[in-house]
């Protein structure tokens, strides 16, 4: 799949945003390493905490799915580059290796960082393993 068609998936996924209180449209494309795309919309709520990122709802429902290999997430807000939250940065450390390719949609076209680009000294599962106790 070609990155510009990844963002416009992300771009139209957006349309479906659920936010009613910021009025801040987010859409995401989660290209899986089998070819496999997922979108997921931002999901405001009147508790704000309960609140679901885009990027996040495309994992979730990509993960529920039963996969776990990525290659690239394309994120569409609306206005200039829109990077992934510090949480949504976390999640995509959880399942994705340094140079996961992170797509910011813009009205020109897109920027591209890689996840360690955005999330330098993450803390990946590499941190917990072996002896906890």
């Amino acid at each position: 799949m070609q990155k510009n068609e990844l963002c416009e998936i992300a771009k139209r996924a957006r349309e479906n945003s659920y936010s009613p209180y910021s009025s801040c449209r987010v859409g995401a494309a989660l290209l899986c390493a089998d070819g496999n795309v997922y979108t997921g919309v931002n999901i405001e709520n009147a508790a704000y905490s309960p609140t679901i990122c885009a990027e996040r709802s495309a994992f979730s429902a990509a993960i529920t799915d039963g996969k776990r290999e990525f290659s690239m997430i394309a994120v569409a807000g609306e206005g200039d580059v829109f990077p992934p939250c510090g949480v949504c940065r976390q999640v995509m450390a959880e399942f994705c290796s340094a140079d996961f390719s992170v797509l910011c949609v813009t009205p020109e076209g897109y920027r591209e960082y890689t996840l360690c680009e955005l999330l330098p000294h993450a803390f990946t599962p590499e941190n917990v393993k072996g002896d906890t106790l």
